[in-house]
């Protein structure tokens, strides 16, 4: 058996998503996963609470890029412009060198409905975080709901993009962005009264 060594966890995400892979998801289990790294399954469950919870490690780490990108905004940021220090700064959490497990662990789970009801779960807690810290910030409703739910919404599909191109995120998430501002410019327009 192999003693303790640091990066452990590492070490097992990256067997776990070599063998969802390759062998599928719902066939690889929590032992097979620590096996291919010489460790016991009782070592894989000090780290993860399940199999799943491997593709899903460090959501709080993105979480807190919002955050950041919330709390680097300035003091009189409309609600969108602080979305969009969010999105910048939650940016950073993809580098480009990280493209290649992003596209792996998207592969995992657009083939298991179990787990794309989870991410949808983890945008969703993102955007509720997100509304909460721009309440904090003063602002009001529906505004904050409406502004953490567009950076969502747009975090999700630049995210999407960013999966099948060779952009950086940030520029294509400031992309999708002003095609949103777009969009409501013009239906602002059409919504306006005329004389």
């Amino acid at each position: 058996m192999v003693r303790w060594e640091p990066g452990t966890a590492e070490r097992l995400q990256k067997a776990a998503m070599e063998l969802f892979a390759t062998r599928g998801y719902e066939q690889t289990t929590a032992a097979e996963i620590a096996q291919a790294v010489g460790l016991t399954e009782r070592t894989f469950f000090r780290h993860f609470s399940d199999k799943r919870e491997v593709l899903f490690h460090g959501q709080q780490l993105l979480v807190q890029a919002f955050l950041d990108g919330v709390e680097a905004a300035p003091p009189h940021a409309s609600p969108l412009e602080v979305v969009a220090s969010a999105l910048d700064s939650a940016a950073s959490f993809f580098p480009d060198e990280r493209r290649p497990h992003s596209r792996t662990r998207q592969a995992v789970i657009d083939r298991n409905p179990a787990l794309q009801e989870r991410e949808h779960h983890k945008l969703t807690t993102l955007a509720t975080t997100v509304a909460d810290a721009l309440r904090a910030r003063g602002v009001g409703e529906p505004a904050a709901t409406l502004a953490a739910e567009s950076g969502a919404t747009v975090f999700g599909i630049a995210f999407t993009r960013w999966l099948h191109e060779e952009r950086s995120l940030a520029e294509l998430a400031s992309e999708v962005l002003a095609e949103l501002l777009s969009l409501a410019e013009t239906a602002a327009q059409a919504l306006r009264p005329t004389r």
